[in-house]
């Protein structure tokens, strides 16, 4: 098995972090409804943004952490097996048990993730809808 413990620990390249911020300044500039940066409201964008990374992030981190113990608990399961110790195959029964319990964990932490960022989407998708209408509502005012 592939070790994956890597992928969510090392820093992101310079790369990575220029690249996300050209396609956010792209979103925000094609969003704006005027079509400047809107700097003043990129302030509050890049807060939430922020908090959203690390929540995004918090849960990734959690699933990693119970699927790290999985795999230990799998190697262990390994061992007793190719052990063939009577004691050490009985062993493997709350070992399996607790690895699927594990797995019923990871789907959970799954779904919440799903959930949590379905609901960011859909209070973006609000916040911008409701910019846009302001901005348009301000510029069909006539004098």
């Amino acid at each position: 098995m592939e070790d994956t413990s890597q992928t969510l620990t090392q820093p992101p390249n310079h790369t990575t972090t220029t690249t996300k911020t050209k396609a956010k300044n792209d979103y925000t500039n094609r969003f704006d409804g005027d079509g400047k940066n809107g700097n003043e409201e990129d302030d509050g964008d890049e807060e939430c943004d922020a908090e959203v990374w690390e929540t995004l992030s918090k849960s990734f981190r959690e699933v990693q952490s119970v699927l790290d113990q999985n795999r230990a608990l799998i190697q262990q399961v390994n061992e007793n097996h190719q052990s063939r110790i009577p004691d050490n195959l009985v062993k493997n029964v709350a070992l399996i048990r607790e690895i699927n319990g594990n797995v019923s964990k990871v789907m959970g932490l799954y779904s919440d993730l799903s959930v949590n960022f379905s609901t960011i989407v859909h209070q973006r998708r609000e916040i911008t809808g409701s910019k846009d209408s302001s901005n348009s509502d301000s510029s069909n005012k006539v004098d």
